[in-house]
Formats: C-alpha cells, sequence, structure tokens
C-alpha cells in the first residue's frame, strides 16, 4: 500500500471538490471550511516534499504536523487523526494495523471534540469506517478490500448527517437550518478512505 500516492489522490479530490465543502459550510457553518482544508493539504504537499518520507508512518507524519498547523476546529482535529494513523501504521500497512490506526484516531477525535456518532461531525463517517476496518481485520480480509468495506461505511456514516439536528461543531449554533445539509467533514472522511482505493 503506497500511502503517498493515497494522499496525493486524496489531495486531488479536495482540489477538484473543495467547493462543494465549502458550500456545505456555507450552510451550516461559517463557510470557511474548503479554504482551510486546501491550505493544509498545501502544507501536506511542502511536507511531503521536503522530508521525502520512506514509511506509511512517516507519511502520515507529515500529513498530521500540517493539519495541526491549520486554522479552524477541523484542523487540528484532523491532524490529531492522522497522527494516531502515524503511530498505527509505523513501517507497514496491514489489515491489522489499519484497523488499530483507525481505532485510536477516531478515540481521539471523540475524546477531543466531545462528539459521538449521531452528532453530526466528522465522527459519523470515523467511527463506521473504524468499525469496518476491524471487522475485516477479525476475518482477516486483505488490506484492499478491507479499505473498501471501510470507504463504504464511511460514506454511508457521511450521507447519514443530512438528516441529523447537529449537537456539535458549528452546525450546531444554526440548528434546524444545518438540517438537510450533509457534514462536510465527514465527507471529507469519506473521500479520504475512497481515496484509498480509487
Amino acid at each position: 500500500m503506497d500511502t503517498r500516492a493515497w494522499i496525493g489522490r486524496f489531495a486531488a479530490v479536495i482540489d477538484e471538490r473543495g467547493a462543494e465543502l465549502t458550500e456545505l459550510d456555507r450552510l451550516a457553518g461559517d463557510g470557511d471550511y474548503g479554504t482551510n482544508l486546501r491550505s493544509a493539504l498545501g502544507r501536506v504537499r511542502a511536507n511531503l516534499s521536503a522530508e521525502n518520507p520512506s514509511t506509511p508512518g512517516a507519511v502520515f507524519t507529515a500529513v498530521s504536523n500540517a493539519f495541526l498547523n491549520t486554522g479552524g476546529t477541523s484542523g487540528p482535529l484532523f491532524g490529531m487523526w492522522f497522527r494516531e494513523f502515524a503511530k498505527g501504521l509505523g513501517d507497514e500497512v496491514t489489515t491489522r494495523s489499519l484497523a488499530t490506526a483507525a481505532t485510536e484516531a477516531e478515540g481521539t477525535v471523540r475524546r477531543l471534540g466531545g462528539a459521538e456518532v449521531g452528532h453530526k461531525t466528522m465522527v459519523d463517517a470515523m467511527v463506521p469506517a473504524a468499525r469496518a476496518l476491524s471487522d475485516a481485520a477479525e476475518r482477516g480480509a486483505p488490506v484492499e478490500t478491507a479499505l473498501k468495506e471501510a470507504a463504504a461505511a464511511a460514506d454511508t456514516g457521511a450521507r447519514s448527517t443530512e438528516a441529523l439536528l447537529a449537537k456539535r461543531g458549528r452546525a450546531s449554533y444554526v440548528g434546524e437550518h444545518a438540517r438537510g445539509v450533509v457534514d462536510p467533514g465527514a465527507l471529507t472522511v469519506a473521500w479520504f478512505f475512497a481515496a484509498a482505493v480509487s
């Protein structure tokens, strides 16, 4: 599994579809999400170019550091999420290491952000993706199969946020106005996992 190529595909999707995220955030928040995300990924590219990491853990450390230095609420949360991937993957991507990384990562985000599934946040995609990876690891599924299942679970989780009333995050400030809007953070998580297998 080439994690650097995975991150490259993810960044390309954000370049192409970032305006969708900004529009979703405009409807349910303050409208700066897509801009902040593109800024973070610009730093990701710079870090990867400067550091030329050779292991999955090092790749995700470069990604984490870029997000931790990004504004907004979501930047640091994604930074901590990616940091757990760096720790969990280390030198090799296996279904088990992915499951461990994703589980630790979503737990960290839930703890720091105070969000749970059903609160209309990125957690609504992170948790089902981690569960799918854990299920795949339990039955010994190969990495590609596990990531496809995680991507599908994350997408379903992200789509579920459309009907929810936000309990955490910026969208919680606008109440019913955000109902009917997919959470951009959750959609970003879905695109991240989809980029692994595209």
